[in-house]
């Protein structure tokens, strides 16, 4: 009786592990792309980025705000998105990517 309730508590406790771990990944991709941008320097083609990730960049004056969207399996559970937002100030010189 109670292995059911183990083995249920297992699966969500490595889900939430599973998407912990995403989020942290996309923060870090974030912030890179964000001083990427900043820089001038193309993000899409940073190594840091997750597979399957989406990236949007907008300009704001001197401020730079990078989005990073990724779908997250979670096993047998549903897939959920997560999303991250990252912003620099625009290095002087540089120009927009």
């Amino acid at each position: 009786m109670t292995l059911p309730g183990v083995v249920v508590l297992l699966l969500i406790f490595v889900a939430g592990w599973s998407a912990f771990a995403a989020k942290v990944r996309l923060t870090d991709a974030a912030g890179l792309a964000a001083r990427a941008a900043a820089r001038g320097e193309p993000v899409a083609s940073r190594g840091a980025m997750p597979a399957g990730a989406t990236i949007s960049v907008q300009r704001d004056g001197d401020l730079v705000r990078v989005t990073v969207r990724q779908r997250v399996g979670l096993g047998p559970l549903p897939s959920i998105t997560l999303q991250e937002e990252a912003a620099a100030l625009v290095e002087p010189g540089a120009e927009s990517s």
